[in-house]
């Protein structure tokens, strides 16, 4: 079978990320999925007198230079964009951006949230969307948004990938899978809920018409072509927009009884279902129905993943003590093992700042004792994160009525070999851990799907297990410690 070459149509994946943006073209042959980075570009947030914000103006440029040189790789078929989920824009009566967008991480959420369930209660929101009650939620964060010179002016709200699309294209929607991260997405329907907005005082007219994965979004307004070399009539596809939803397209399940783990700045541990479970057991557990490809659900559970050990080593760096995340690790390694853990979703944890000393603090408070030296803090935060994936998979099964047989862990942290192996042995299930790139696969696939090359969501699964690396871990090691360090971590919570 012959190779791609620069003559073969190229998919512009633009992936979106908490620290670092990137655009990714891919080639899609039968049995071949080839991915080239172009740019990658840092996103970094900016404090302002009224709080934290996405630089969304830096984000837009460096997504633009990165198109720009897609262009030189070969004939551009289409553009995809896919971002975190929550955050979004707001227009004017214009289409002119009003202000910066708000970070998640901005302290403007942690009573907003009391202000909607003075509207309507848990149960209700979450008969209705199904979603995992945080504090960031978007039905939240309008609600903190509302007491601003802004909100009166609004006419339009944009999720960052739909924010993005719009400048490339003018053309305004809602695609499905990060509208339904916003809390006022039915979950049964797959429709927005206008008895919600309703309900809490939302002008319908706020929200635009969704957009299914894999519909065409508009093609490249004239200066946009102008700047990026791209041809005018560019298509801009409508791919799982929410990075999570690529991801979780991109895993390479070849059967039935699978979980994942989507873990990045994030671990998104859960199931693929048919159907929402909305039952109130589920809303005690905290877990979040999300729209994926071809109207799956996302079942899952979102967990503070690698954000605690990147946050550890900035402040090391910041002290002139870190050593590399080579280093860091043959230190975890060496670390006596279960000498403490953590509740890695506790909310001290969710600013940026010194997190050694709030591990610290969550340590003492339970009774334990603090690690000594950072290889210790890295084994904590990594057992840790082993024992929310088994905690959170076990849930999610014993909820939705699932026998699970296997693990999949993609994205950024299925390159730490640590990780893998002690999910493996916290959950005593195998591990297959890759790929790396599930997100931009995910986003290329949905494209080349688009286009005809590829087939379902079975295909496409079959595609990257062909031809991606993976690696595969077995447990090992003694259950009974890792039963009795959940024990410790229960008792503790």
């Amino acid at each position: 079978m012959s190779a791609t070459s620069r003559h073969d149509p190229v998919f512009a994946a633009v992936d979106l990320g908490a620290t670092s943006g990137r655009v990714i073209t891919g080639r899609v042959g039968p049995d071949e999925l080839v991915l080239t980075e172009t740019h990658r570009f840092a996103n970094t947030p900016v404090q302002l007198p009224d709080g934290l914000h996405w630089d969304v103006l830096a984000l837009y440029q460096g997504m633009l230079d990165g198109l720009r040189s897609a262009a030189d790789s070969g004939p551009v078929a289409s553009v995809g964009i896919d971002t975190w989920a929550v955050d979004y824009g707001l227009l004017d009566s214009d289409g002119s951006l009003l202000g910066l967008p708000f970070h998640y991480r901005d302290g403007r959420n942690t009573t907003a949230a009391e202000q909607v369930l003075a509207r309507c209660d848990a149960q209700e929101l979450y008969g209705v969307g199904g979603l995992q009650h945080l504090p960031f939620n978007t039905v939240f964060q309008l609600a903190a948004h509302r007491s601003t010179a802004q909100w009166p002016a609004a006419r339009t709200l944009l999720l960052m990938p739909d924010l993005l699309v719009y400048w490339l294209t003018g053309s305004v929607g809602a695609e499905v899978t990060n509208a339904s991260t916003t809390g006022l997405f039915d979950a049964r329907t797959g429709c927005w809920s206008d008895a919600l907005m309703e309900r809490l005082g939302l002008e319908r007219s706020l929200f635009p018409a969704l957009r299914e994965p894999g519909v065409p979004a508009g093609t490249l307004l004239p200066h946009v072509a102008g700047f990026t070399g791209l041809p005018l009539g560019t298509q801009v596809t409508t791919v799982a927009s929410h990075d999570t939803a690529s991801a979780v397209a991109a895993v390479p399940a070849v059967g039935p009884g699978f979980a994942y783990v989507s873990c990045g700045t994030w671990s998104l541990a859960g199931l693929e279902l048919d159907a929402p479970v909305l039952s109130e057991e589920s809303r005690a557990a905290n877990f979040t129905n999300e729209r994926g490809v071809d109207g799956t659900v996302r079942y899952l559970r979102n967990i503070m993943g690698m954000w605690l050990l990147e946050e550890c080593r900035r402040t090391w760096e910041r002290a002139g003590t870190s050593t590399g995340l080579a280093g860091l690790l043959a230190g975890a390694a060496r670390a006596r093992p279960f000498a403490c853990v953590i509740d890695p979703d506790d909310p001290v944890f969710l600013a940026p700042g010194d997190m050694p000393s709030r591990i610290d603090a969550a340590l003492i408070r339970t009774g334990q004792a603090p690690p000594d030296g950072p290889g210790g803090y890295v084994r904590c935060v990594l057992e840790s994160l082993a024992l929310a994936h088994r905690r959170t998979l076990r849930e999610a099964a014993e909820l939705a009525g699932r026998e699970l047989t296997r693990i999949h862990l993609v994205g950024g942290g299925s390159r730490n070999e640590l990780l893998c192996q002690w999910t493996a042995d916290a959950t005593g299930l195998p591990v297959t851990a890759g790929p790396a790139e599930a997100t931009a696969l995910g986003n290329v696939l949905l494209q080349a799907r688009a286009h005809g090359m590829v087939g379902g969501l079975t295909d496409m699964r079959g595609l990257v297990a062909r031809t991606q690396e993976l690696r595969h871990y077995t447990p090992r090691g003694d259950p009974a410690a890792w039963d009795r360090a959940a024990d410790q971590l229960a008792v503790g919570v």
